[in-house]
């Protein structure tokens, strides 16, 4: 069974009769590549996997082909779900997007970002949407909270699990749309108890409100914590007298006394300071968030109160496999290798192979 012409296209029977692919591999065989393609630190060392764990050979073009193409189609399937639900003039009649692993009980919105180098921008970010399920941890779970503090026997700790993610080299206004999106796909319109926490950064804050207006939003707490050691270490040089400083600010602020913490803030001379507009900057962060950083009623209301998943998803998602140097990434491939990671990283690398080839 030779390979015919048919309208200037070679043709293989062979390979209808065997269901292969346009580019000859089996669909088995080419899953197998592409995960190999999106999980190794480089197509490279994908290749070589991909000889050891199924006796095949394909090259690193190879590789690096069938695991971009099947990006390109989980991108283009996304941003054409995009563009379904936020066209204004042709309302979709039917559901654009299908719910996988719906939160039924409480969730966790975040939004953050990382770099990638993309060859024709440099080091450029791309943001990302991570949602996870909430719940109390169980009592082998249980500790104190990331920075040492300890939790009041009454107060609920809270487990983030089961994260989602999407990520891409998008505007504000698209991640706004790409939240929303993964917010559908989890089913958190009908979710009655959604909290987000994120950094102080308004276009976050916007975006969130927007699609998710009684979402209960959070100040990161680690993020508070570092803002108060920054100005301990712009305008106190005693390392004993800053610490003890930093430390009474952060016992109250964790205690929810937001009027102490103000009040020790105004009482700094930023004037003596290494940099006195940040100084500046700092204290002012907590005057304008302090809606936001009720971290003892968030505590006592079962909310997490810190970002952590998107940080570390930052890094799992797209630091390790796309954080390179040298020439790093074409712009075209960008977008394609963020979206088959996302998919990958959200357990459902299976279910959208099925789908989308």
């Amino acid at each position: 069974m030779f390979a015919k012409n048919v309208k200037g296209k070679l043709f293989f029977p062979l390979d209808r009769k065997l269901k292969l692919r346009h580019d000859h591999w089996s669909s088995g065989i080419a899953r197998l590549a592409v995960r190999h393609g999106l999980q190794s630190k480089s197509f490279l060392l994908a290749a070589d996997l991909f000889s050891d764990s199924t006796g095949c050979d394909m090259s690193y073009e190879g590789i690096r082909k069938v695991t971009q193409e099947w990006g390109k189609a989980v991108n283009e399937k996304r941003e054409q779900e995009r563009k379904a639900l936020f066209d204004m003039k042709n309302r979709p009649q039917t559901k654009v997007v299908e719910i996988t692993d719906p939160i039924k009980k409480q969730a966790s919105i975040s939004t953050d970002g990382g770099f990638v180098h993309i060859r024709e921008d440099g080091w450029k970010e791309v943001k990302m949407v991570t949602i996870s399920s909430v719940r109390p941890k169980k009592e082998t779970e249980k500790g104190p909270h990331p920075d040492g503090r300890r939790y009041k026997a009454y107060e609920p700790q809270m487990m983030l699990e089961k994260h989602s993610y999407q990520v891409g080299f998008w505007k504000a206004e698209q991640v706004g749309q790409h939240q929303y999106r993964a917010g559908l796909r989890r089913d958190l319109s009908n979710c009655p108890k959604i909290s987000s926490p994120n950094d102080g950064a308004k276009w976050i804050k916007r975006i969130t409100e927007e699609n998710y207006p009684d979402a209960t939003q959070i100040i990161d707490w680690f993020h508070a914590a570092e803002k108060i050691w920054l100005i301990g270490k712009l305008t106190m040089s005693d390392k004993e007298e800053r610490a003890a400083w930093a430390k009474a600010r952060l016992d109250h602020l964790w205690m929810g006394r937001l009027d102490d913490v103000n009040s020790a803030l105004e009482k700094v001379n930023s004037k003596q300071a290494i940099n006195p507009e940040e100084v500046q900057t700092s204290i002012g962060y907590f005057k304008h968030q302090q809606d936001r950083m009720k971290y003892h009623q968030y505590r006592m209301a079962g909310y997490p109160i810190g970002s952590g998943a998107v940080e570390s998803g930052i890094n799992s998602v797209v630091h390790h496999r796309m954080k390179r140097q040298g020439r790093g990434w074409a712009r075209k491939n960008v977008d394609p290798m963020l979206a088959a990671l996302s998919e990958l990283h959200s357990g459902r690398f299976e279910k959208e192979w099925k789908t989308v080839q």
